[in-house]
């Protein structure tokens, strides 16, 4: 008889008690496709008295999260905790020096600390898996790295953060503003009490990061991605995308080429026939363009108990199964650290938003600043003066370089015309 996977599991908030939910509730199923037993022996979670809802009596207790990693019973450790250092890097180095395997669902660990742990992993013999750190239950990790193995990647994009993504379709959809709809993200659970991390780009971020990693072969480099998140676009912007045959997404983009490896979390134009322009609500989508397979397109629900419990789970039935391979697609020594490649000699078209004060003058100014940087503008629309006196005028440019756009922009700065900073957004391609 074939022993049981025994699973030590660190945190029990949303996803932790979800694993515990699904192994319970499809445990006939997953020993059928594992080939073996997966059981829970030990957890971990900051409060031992708080009601979960789930029998926790059968597992054996440690209020030392690190403990996990030495449970005499444990083959492999779940870390649910989340944080890039602190106690969940501990428990992962610990998990990993100890020969265990790691499953977690932490991309700001990964973003961070990825290539050590890969290399920590490799020394051990043992399993690093992570699907959940990326789309919650879309598996776009296990689509990268084996599914698409044989083929290069030229570019790897997408929707990756589902508070984002449900702010700027709703205020789509509903014709509202900003803070509105944030306030209702919160109060669903779609947003956190402080959810710099989402609307600010850093969790896409993360995110972006692993997936450049397997989609090229290059080490982790989060300090490489260039960051923009959503705070600063209005109602406006969305309705003057919607008119010019675009929607208004955040979306990360990664591409490596001769000049290096480019990376971004930016907010977009997306047209209105791209398959991300059709991702609403809090789903998370992925596009992947590899030369022998063509346009790999993965979508699904990036959050929640439910989809981040199926991937975690889906890890240890690889591990159950003894499916290991090279936690970024290939050994940790063969991972490259190609140079930051300079988003100035990129070609693209731009969606500028202006906030001006109404008085004569003020386009010629613009379109001077826009004239002597290079910049082509392929249309130019002034909207009338709003309740605060200030006038928006919004600019579409033909393609050229990013740097004549900042070359612009800059030339435009402390302008007395201008009424804040300018919105910059770029054309999805």
């Amino acid at each position: 008889m074939v022993e049981p996977l025994r699973i030590a599991l660190a945190g029990l908030g949303t996803v932790g008690g979800g694993v515990v939910r699904l192994l319970d509730t499809n445990r006939d199923l997953i020993e059928r496709r594992a080939g073996r037993a997966i059981e829970i022996v030990a957890v971990s979670a900051r409060d031992r008295t708080k009601d979960r809802g789930i029998d926790l009596s059968r597992f054996d207790w440690t209020d030392d999260t690190s403990a996990l990693a030495h449970h005499p019973r444990a083959d492999v450790v779940v870390e649910l905790i989340g944080g890039s250092d602190g106690p969940a890097l501990t428990l992962a180095r610990a998990t990993l020096s100890a020969g265990k395997a790691f499953v977690t669902a932490n991309k700001a660990m990964l973003a961070h600390h990825g290539l050590e742990l890969a290399q920590a992993a490799e020394a051990s013999g043992v399993a690093l898996k992570f699907e959940a750190a990326v789309a919650g239950g879309v598996p776009v990790v296990k689509g990268l790295r084996e599914g698409a193995a044989a083929n290069a990647i030229d570019r790897v994009y997408g929707i990756l953060n589902g508070t984002c993504n449900f702010t700027l379709s709703k205020m789509e959809a509903e014709n509202r503003d900003f803070a509105e709809v944030l306030a209702e993200a919160q109060a669903l659970g779609f947003a956190e009490a402080d959810p710099s991390f989402d609307i600010d780009g850093i969790d896409a971020a993360h995110k972006l990061s692993i997936l450049a990693s397997l989609a090229f072969g290059t080490q982790p480099a989060f300090g490489d991605v260039a960051i923009t998140g959503i705070r600063h676009v209005l109602g406006a912007d969305i309705a003057e995308a919607a008119a010019l045959g675009y929607r208004v997404r955040l979306v990360g983009v990664a591409e490596a080429g001769a000049s290096g490896l480019f990376q971004r979390v930016h907010p977009h134009l997306v047209p209105i026939d791209h398959p991300l322009a059709h991702t609403t609500g809090s789903l998370n989508a992925v596009v992947a363009d590899g030369n022998f397979v063509g346009r790999l397109f993965f979508q699904g629900r990036g959050a929640g108990d439910g989809p981040t419990a199926s991937a975690v789970v889906a890890d240890l039935i690889d591990i159950a199964r003894g499916e290991y391979g090279a936690p970024y697609a290939m050994p940790a020594a063969a991972l490259t650290r190609p140079a930051t490649a300079d988003a100035g000699d990129r070609r693209s078209r731009a969606y500028l938003r202006f906030a001006v004060v109404d008085k004569v003058g003020v386009l010629a100014e613009i379109a001077a600043a826009m004239r002597d940087a290079g910049v082509s503008i392929e249309s130019l629309i002034q909207r009338g003066a709003s309740p605060d006196g200030h006038v928006l005028v919004a600019i579409v440019t033909h393609e050229g370089p990013e740097r004549c756009v900042a070359a612009a922009l800059e030339k435009l700065r402390g302008s007395q015309s201008l009424a804040g900073e300018p919105m910059w957004m770029h054309i999805l391609a």
